[in-house]
């Protein structure tokens, strides 16, 4: 792996430029090269077999998000995300706390729930003992059912009985704790959830409706942390208005949403490229953050003593490196081998030190010179591609529409129009010479 991921100038570099300074960092092979390019097409047989009715394949374009270092590891970010500004913005900010240590993360463990739902009970708090008094009789009935995850250290570990006093008519849940280890534990928790409910009938004499995961993964909780310099970030001014707008974002859930948004514009694209389930993850995000009763803020803010931003992140993050799409999938394989990922947990740190960047460059936007500017920039590149501009005329569309600070998709095609004319007439006087 490339020993900094500190490249200035990257983003000026071609695409075909920047794929080799990866190659060469990640030590890619040139048919893996030819994956993240394309120009190894994606089976059509390896996308039936993924999901159902298959006519094709859906691109998006993957980036890579440069200056990360997290617990004093550089790492090459992919992101997978058709929404522009969202690279840049990630590798803009963690080049702001580059200097100052880079992100330091922890993981609460690699626990998921199983939710097992049970009706038509006479004796719900008699039943909740009883599933108590048998409890290593129910994690050893799960367990024969994985018993490779088991001899990986995983497993279920624990059961958890909730006497749901709020339903309607009487029922319990019984919580299966699980280790999925490096997996992300769907597949593994669901099978052990539906493996050992005819027994939880047997104990209870109460009927099994519901057995699967939970996405509200609060045994797998990831935390990062990062200090941001005060003069990088354009100094006391932007610092106060980037703690102003945390503020509003944590007691009013109107502001929370989009500030929450933009978190998952980074965490999203990271999981979404490593081949790992993008709506879970993002689920169990929002379900925490209204953990409180009130929708909250995943972030949270301070100043240091020297004056700098301190932000913080914590949120379930159930991902996994083995199984699923992260193997089935060629260029999640590949995303994970440019990370020089190892294990499940140093997946959740880098996408949680993501996410912590991401609201960093947003807030930092809004407290100086607003979203549009920099993000309207970007998009005026889709927007030249929808006006017809061809190759050679985009970045010159998109120059001029910059110059004139107007980059409504009217002018836009507009300018587009004007390029294409001029070019047309030009063809025409050199057949007339």
């Amino acid at each position: 792996m490339m020993v900094t991921s500190r490249v200035p100038g990257f983003y000026k570099l071609s695409p075909e430029k920047r794929l080799e300074l990866v190659a060469s960092a990640a030590q890619l092979n040139d048919e893996e090269k030819q994956v993240l390019t394309g120009e190894q097409r994606f089976p059509l047989r390896i996308a039936d077999a993924m999901i159902e009715n298959v006519v094709g394949i859906m691109p998006i374009p993957l980036g890579i998000a440069t200056n990360f270092k997290i617990n004093g590891i550089d790492r090459l970010i992919p992101m997978a995300t058709e929404e522009p500004s969202v690279v840049a913005a990630a590798s803009n900010a963690a080049r702001m706390s580059y200097e100052l240590g880079g992100f330091f993360t922890s993981l609460s463990g690699s626990i998921m729930r199983g939710q097992i739902q049970v009706v038509e009970l006479p004796d719900p708090y008699g039943a909740m003992a009883r599933l108590y008094e048998n409890k290593q009789a129910i994690l050893d009935r799960c367990n024969a059912k994985d018993p490779t995850l088991v001899s990986l250290g995983g497993g279920a570990v624990d059961v958890e009985v909730h006497v749901m006093e709020q339903a309607k008519r009487p029922m319990l849940v019984l919580h299966l704790l699980v280790d999925t280890r490096d997996a992300m534990g769907a597949n593994a928790v669901n099978t052990m959830a539906e493996a050992v409910a005819p027994f939880i009938e047997e104990l209870t004499a109460g009927r099994v409706v519901l057995r699967i995961i939970s996405n509200l993964a609060d045994r797998r909780l990831v935390r990062a942390r990062a200090v941001f310099s005060r003069e990088q970030l354009g100094g006391d001014k932007i610092v106060e208005n980037i703690l102003l707008a945390y503020e509003l974002a944590e007691c009013d859930p109107y502001r929370a949403a989009t500030h929450n948004k933009g978190i998952m514009n980074g965490i999203s694209a990271v999981v979404l490229a490593t081949g790992n389930d993008t709506r879970a993850v993002e689920a169990g995000a929002h379900a925490y953050a209204a953990k409180s009763g009130r929708y909250r803020s995943l972030t949270r803010w301070e100043r240091n003593r020297e004056g700098n931003l301190v932000g913080t992140i914590e949120l379930p993050m159930a991902v996994g490196i083995v199984g699923g799409a992260t193997k089935s999938h060629p260029t999640a394989r590949l995303a994970l081998k440019l990370m020089n990922i190892q294990s499940a947990a140093e997946l959740a740190g880098s996408i949680a030190a993501v996410g912590l960047a991401q609201n960093l460059a947003a807030l930092r936007a809004l407290a100086d010179e607003g979203i549009q500017k920099g993000h309207m920039a970007l998009h005026a590149r889709n927007l030249a591609i929808m006006a017809g501009a061809n190759e050679e005329q985009i970045e010159l569309v998109v120059q001029q529409a910059i110059r004139e600070g107007d980059v409504r998709y009217d002018r836009i095609r507009e300018l587009t129009q004007e390029w294409q004319r001029r070019h047309a007439d030009g063809k025409g006087n050199r057949a007339q010479g």
